[in-house]
């Protein structure tokens, strides 16, 4: 028999949450506890003019708990968008960067481009992030902005410049290749 502080230390490691209403299911302190941060949907934001953006409470909340709001943000080499990254996403990945051969042109590349261009950034104590001029010009960010959840990381758009983009996806055939395997068996 554990004593009643253990069970509860196990359950909490477990992901367990136990309130009022007896044992509920676990999605937020599993994320919490195993480090890992969802973030879905479209969210309009206004940048005010020192370049700031209020993140979302939906999102503050789980950065605040995740990463102490403490961020990453790079360019995005395929489209005119910023990626947003909590740091232990962002320092996995930068760890993948970094293993690429430098001798390769490709490879050296995106070093140049991700890594040079990334920058920390720290939610302050009104739930906001100032985006860094430069990465402001290079997604062409104006006043309003576009935030999409990817799953572990957010994109930043110019919210004119997501509707198109969005638009064209929507329109694209399959022109670009042959849908894998994954995707054909994926139900919706």
């Amino acid at each position: 028999m554990l004593p009643s502080g253990k069970k509860w230390e196990i359950l909490f490691i477990c992901g367990i949450a136990v309130g009022d209403n007896g044992i509920s299911g676990f999605p937020f302190f599993f994320r919490i506890l195993w480090g890992i941060a969802v973030f879905r949907g479209v969210n309009t934001i206004n940048l005010d003019a020192k370049g700031r953006m209020a993140m979302p409470a939906r999102y503050r909340d789980q950065l605040l708990s995740h990463c102490a709001g403490h961020l990453v943000a790079t360019i995005d080499t395929s489209s005119r968008c910023l990626l947003l990254y909590p740091i232990h996403e962002w320092e996995e990945i930068q760890r993948k960067i970094e293993s690429l051969p430098s001798l390769n042109p490709v490879s050296r590349r995106i070093q140049r481009l991700l890594i040079g261009h990334a920058t920390d950034l720290e939610l302050d104590s009104n739930g906001r992030i100032l985006l860094p001029q430069t990465l402001r010009e290079y997604a062409a960010l104006e006043k309003h902005i576009a935030l999409i959840g990817q799953g572990k990381k957010l994109e930043i758009w110019d919210q004119l410049g997501w509707i198109e983009h969005r638009d064209q996806l929507l329109v694209e055939s399959d022109s670009d290749g042959e849908m894998p395997e994954d995707l054909r068996s994926l139900s919706l």
